[in-house]
């Protein structure tokens, strides 16, 4: 790739008119083919920038804070910091990497359910004053290490769990929150806002009234006790479908008018992670073993198979749950894949199939259930909406190999259109470096690598 000046923290490839996603995944996959077959990212940063379009047009009046745990690319920070984002961060990690990206202190929350002592003493030094406190505990923790502190009340939302018996509840209860109140006042402790926990994502609107009556309550609370409380924080839990973007939009947008009009100087926010990232990300692993299983039987060889008997397939990947698939371990859903070439394919039958990860452990499954043709050791398989979870380093792995790089490409349709929002390459964007993507004959040229 010819361009890249000044050795920048990571390249971008422009992508000229023409020039589609599925046209990079096949110039890396021929590299990777000539080389080790390395699992790999390809990062549209364009998406990134269309979702965050799409926030500003359904939820004009509410400013995202993204969630950096969802996916901390360095490209994806500088991105949203761009565009004008706050962010959401949950440990020292995320705070560094967010601060070196020059986002003022006011713009950065630090979250975490359990905070250790020696990183509220690192936001302490470094001017990060937003912090979350749900518990008498935390509150005093904080009160010793970080006196100047300004606290978002979190608080947990009843109706957020009525459909979910098993899933865990963060945040102070309503009845106890004027407890947790005066134990701020007495600690000389300021309290700003509220922090809503809905466990998400959620399609239902009654969460949402719920959150935000829940928070007006708490408001008066603290006013009665003497605290003047300006930060209203809806939390996460979106999916970014339309649907949903509309829900939360009319019911929202309703709500908060009704108890939080512009006239109480409350600004509100929410905290976006997998929305801004999920549709950016495609990931592209190799076959790298494969089993015929005979149903209710043991497995076999290909080749011991009656001719009755259809095959199930079990194919082994070379990223799993304990690398990019990590979310896999939270009950996270994954979706069945894409196969590489799949024009290939078009007539051959379909094979009920798992996909499983490399380590040989039980819990190393990624895809229970699909149906797929006959895959040869050596095939690529597509998952697409791959940027949410997926770019942490490896819980623990069976080899030596570092996580799947990303690639990072933007279309000049999407560069012109972030231009237009104020963003600039020279003023904002001054870790990239941007330059042209070409595909030549082979598909070779491609050098936008940066590790994750």
């Amino acid at each position: 790739m010819k361009g890249i000046t000044d050795e920048p923290q990571y390249s971008v490839g422009l992508l000229e008119a023409g020039t589609a996603i599925c046209d990079v995944i096949d110039s890396h996959i021929f590299e990777q083919t000539l080389s080790e077959k390395n699992a790999f990212f390809v990062a549209d940063l364009g998406v990134v920038m269309r979702q965050h379009v799409r926030w500003r047009t359904h939820l004009s009046q509410i400013r995202p804070y993204y969630a950096v745990r969802c996916n901390s690319s360095p490209a994806v920070i500088e991105v949203l910091a761009a565009l004008g984002t706050g962010f959401i961060c949950t440990n020292k990690s995320e705070l560094e990497l967010v601060q070196s990206h020059a986002i003022p202190s006011e713009d950065i929350i630090y979250s975490g359910v359990c905070k250790q002592v020696s990183q509220i003493k690192y936001a302490a030094k470094n001017g990060i004053d937003l912090l979350v406190c749900d518990n008498e505990a935390e509150l005093r923790k904080i009160s010793r290490c970080h006196p100047n502190a300004k606290l978002l009340l979190q608080v947990s939302t009843e109706a957020s769990n009525l459909d979910d018996e098993m899933s865990m509840t963060f945040g102070c209860s309503l009845k106890d929150c004027r407890h947790l109140l005066e134990s701020a006042k007495e600690l000389g402790m300021q309290v700003v806002g509220v922090r809503s926990h809905i466990s998400g994502p959620c399609e239902d609107e009654q969460v949402y009234v719920h959150a935000i009556s829940d928070a007006r309550c708490v408001f008066d609370m603290g006013a009665e006790i003497g605290f003047n409380m300006t930060i209203l924080d809806i939390g996460g839990s979106f999916s970014g479908s339309e649907t949903q973007l509309e829900l939360i939009s009319n019911t929202v947008t309703s709500m908060v008018d009704l108890y939080f009009p512009s006239s109480t100087g409350v600004s509100v926010i929410a905290e976006p992670g997998s929305f801004f990232v999920s549709s950016a990300f495609t990931l592209a692993v190799n076959i790298v073993s494969k089993e015929a299983v005979a149903r209710d039987r043991q497995d076999l060889d290909h080749d011991d198979l009656s001719p009755t008997e259809e095959p199930e397939f079990h194919y082994y990947m070379n990223e799993g749950v304990y690398g990019s698939f990590a979310s896999k371990l939270a009950e996270t859903l994954i979706a069945a894949p894409s196969v590489h070439k799949q024009n290939t394919y078009l007539d051959a039958p379909v094979f009920s199939s798992s996909l499983w990860g490399p380590s040989g452990d039980e819990l190393d499954q990624v895809v229970e259930h699909c149906l797929l043709p006959e895959l040869n050791i050596g095939d690529w398989l597509m998952f697409s909406h791959a940027g949410a979870y997926s770019l942490g380093q490896p819980l623990c792995t069976s080899t030596d190999s570092p996580p799947p790089p990303v690639y990072y490409v933007i279309s000049t349709r999407d560069w012109f259109e972030m231009q237009d929002t104020g963003v600039t390459h020279e003023a904002t964007l001054k870790n990239f470096s941007l330059v042209p993507y070409f595909l030549n004959s082979c598909q070779t040229e491609a050098a936008l690598s940066v590790p994750a």
